[in-house]
């Protein structure tokens, strides 16, 4: 097969023939014949041996095109699942039904291999997906039922490679919780692995994972009972198990699992910085790259006020917060008189909750709300009128499985409730023009309750679940399904799906970011420097496996001695802000608009809010050391933010280099008030960089990074 040749096919009793090979760095990526697929985009390339004489469908190459992959043997089994118990995997004995050509709307090209088992029970589809000048393979399983009953689907694993002896598994790093923390195996992952990277310093190769399955039901290991990968949904054991029932004649697709294989790097986080990044922005498809304006100065009622708001309060604290410059204004919790029936509270508004938003709009500032999504007051009108629309617990008794508070009840979404919140939320949201909604509390797990038994719904005749098991899975589903009917009804909305919806501490995945735009990951309390280093601490734990923006970081207060800290910390994710804006004196106003006119105008000239990388020589923030991060537009490369730290530290001055910029570029380093701190090139702000001094022990600095020539376009 020569390159750069006409693509033909030939479809010969249902076969797609290819007889040459496509160009390498466009689309088509896949190419096969009656005994073997072949996918490539001149980046990556992967083989599968199609089922012929001994009915198997093996992985037989997956490496960079360029270069040695020393981690997978020849003979993988691809993927494996279980239906009624019985056990399906690649290397089992299937026939082959078809191959088609397979599109997505991000770009995605790839191919559908269609597969019956042997036993004539089931129909499987292997979905592959590549896409541009990127080393990604995408991939997903449809699971078809043919058998005469219901079968019940469980321990999916739609990845599954088998790595080489002894060297793969024992000099291996295992970088898990979004690709930031080390440990050799075997490694059993959990709810916070989104993204991990397996790692071979002596070989300089490695494996990226990116788990597109939602909160506590996706799961990936790496050599944990076997020599091998897995990566899909959590198997029948787990403490939270996957569990789905296909019906007769019904399928069931699993979420896409991503990898990146890649060599000649000595450190994983080249590719953490770089190819996982631009996939997640360019083409998983996330809510935020839809959004053409991204918040970038919040204000949020919460701490310190709790529920204790009314509307003299919300008005006063809405002029001080338009003054000190913040675009968005979110109302939390307290605006009405119970959960679930979200009818305003006329004790607290007596005009209603429509001019304390339209004051908000006059401000100049976007208006938001926080509603639990899936709760109800046992006294609430609709837990009254629909006490089978809650979640049950296994002695069948109504269950709130937020807390150990018998004052409120869990919703289940696999009743009507998720008709009934939709309409509920929508009336919020054009009635009142809302862009911006914080949707919380318990849905499937809690954050705060252990074990898990209070988790889930166990009633039995809920139409959206049969059983416990399969509520863990389906209720997520359900709650995507409530996202995206919003943004069909209102595009720029800004839904915060909080930490305690997706069901961990801090919890934030891709398959949330398909469907929210952020994730308010934490409530971290105090006025002192030890909050800043939370802050840029969970900042660079999450990202840049996440996306910074939608990292939702709380509570720094406005007032707080040494607020300026937090601004500059919070830059490195979403900036958000509470506390009580009407202590600030006419002077720091001043001051906190500064700021928010400067973020504002980086998003505007760079688009900030769409990048973070690490900033090199800097590692996790911590005592007694300097940290930093950039926000450098690696598409347009006209530069960006940085933000440097010196967290006690003994050192008063480091060196700062810059990656990610056009190396023959020339580049200004400005302060934040337009001070000219140097000009260099791309190469040299890489190569050399440019020297910062902080004179106290806890400080930090915010600077741009801008192109000449967009500098000169702007006087």
């Amino acid at each position: 097969m020569r390159p750069h040749c006409t693509l033909f096919l030939l479809v010969i009793l249902g076969w797609h023939t290819v007889v040459a090979h496509p160009t390498p760095t466009s689309p088509p990526f896949a190419r096969w014949t009656t005994t073997e697929l072949a996918l490539s985009n001149g980046l990556v390339q992967r083989t599968i041996k199609l089922p012929a004489s001994d009915g198997s469908f093996l992985t037989t190459q997956y490496k960079p095109v360029d270069g040695e992959f020393n981690y997978f043997i020849k003979t993988n089994p691809d993927f494996q699942f279980e239906l009624n118990g019985k056990s399906y995997t690649g290397s089992a004995d299937w026939k082959l039904v078809a191959v088609q050509k397979i599109t997505d709307a991000k770009q995605g090209d790839g191919a559908a291999v269609t597969l019956q088992s042997k036993d004539g029970t089931v129909e499987l589809t292997v979905n592959f997906l590549l896409y541009p000048n990127l080393p990604v393979i995408r991939k997903s399983l449809t699971i078809k039922n043919l058998d005469s009953e219901p079968v019940r689907l469980e321990s999916v694993d739609v990845e599954k490679f088998i790595v080489t002896p002894y060297k793969a598994t024992t000099f291996s790093w295992i970088c898990h919780d979004y690709g930031r923390r080390r440990s050799i195996g075997p490694y059993d992952g959990n709810m916070q692995d989104a993204l991990l990277t397996v790692h071979n310093s002596d070989w300089q190769q490695g494996i990226v994972i990116g788990n597109e399955a939602a909160g506590v039901v996706k799961h990936t290991s790496v050599f944990w009972n076997e020599p091998a990968i897995l990566s899909g949904l959590t198997h029948k054991e787990a403490r939270f198990p996957f569990r789905k029932y296909i019906g007769k004649g019904e399928s069931f697709t699993t979420p896409q699992v991503f990898t990146i294989v890649y060599n000649n790097h000595k450190d994983p986080d080249g590719i953490l910085n770089t190819a996982v990044p631009d996939f997640i922005r360019k083409h998983l498809g996330i809510r935020l790259s839809e959004l053409d304006q991204k918040p970038t100065f919040v204000y949020n009622t919460w701490v310190p006020f709790r529920q204790n708001i009314d509307e003299k309060l919300v008005m006063e604290l809405a002029k001080a917060a338009a003054d000190a410059g913040m675009k968005e204004f979110v109302i939390d919790d307290g605006w009405a008189d119970n959960y679930g029936d979200w009818i305003i509270d006329k004790k607290k508004f007596p005009n209603g909750l429509k001019p304390v938003f339209d004051y908000i709009k006059s401000l100049g500032m976007k208006p938001g709300m926080w509603v639990s999504v899936g709760s109800a007051s046992p006294d609430s009108k609709v837990y009254k009128a629909h006490p089978d629309w809650f979640v049950l617990d296994e002695n069948q008794q109504p269950a709130n499985l937020h807390e150990d508070n018998p004052n409120m009840r869990t919703a289940c979404f696999g009743t009507g409730w998720r008709g009934y919140i939709k309409d509920v939320l929508l009336k919020l949201a054009l009635d009142y023009g809302l862009e911006y909604l914080k949707l919380d509390f318990t849905v499937v797990t809690s954050t705060y309750r252990f074990g898990n038994k209070v988790t889930g719904c166990y009633a039995t005749n809920h139409k959206g679940h049969k059983d416990h098991h399969e509520s863990l899975y389906t209720n997520y589903e359900e709650v995507w399904n409530l996202f995206d009917e919003l943004h069909a009804a209102k595009p720029d909305l800004f839904i915060d799906c909080t930490f305690e919806t997706m069901g961990g501490l801090q919890l934030i995945d891709y398959a949330m970011l398909k469907h929210a735009e952020g994730n308010w990951l934490s409530n971290f309390n105090g006025p002192d420097a030890k909050v800043d280093l939370r802050v840029r601490n969970m900042a660079w734990w999450r990202s840049p496996a996440i996306p910074a923006t939608a990292l939702v970081i709380g509570n720094p207060e406005m007032q707080d001695t040494g607020w300026e800290m937090h601004i500059k910390s919070l830059a490195g994710a979403l900036p958000i802000m509470l506390g009580d804006p009407r202590k600030l004196s006419a002077a720091d106003l001043k001051k906190y608009r500064a700021y928010a006119d400067f973020l504002q105008a980086m998003e505007r000239r760079h688009g900030i809010m769409s990048f973070r990388q690490d900033l090199p020589g800097f590692a996790e923030p911590s005592e007694g050391r300097w940290d930093g991060f950039q926000r450098i537009n690696t598409d347009t490369r006209s530069g960006g933010l940085v933000g440097v730290f010196r967290h006690g530290a003994v050192e008063k001055t480091r060196q700062v280099t810059i990656n990610y910029l056009d190396p023959k570029r020339t580049y200004q380093i400005k302060t934040m008030n337009g001070k000219t701190m140097t000009t260099l090139t791309g190469e040299a702000l890489q190569t050399t960089g440019f020297t910062v001094t902080l004179n106290e022990s806890y400080d930090g600095e915010l600077f741009e990074v801008t192109d000449t020539l967009l500098t000169a376009n702007t006087k």
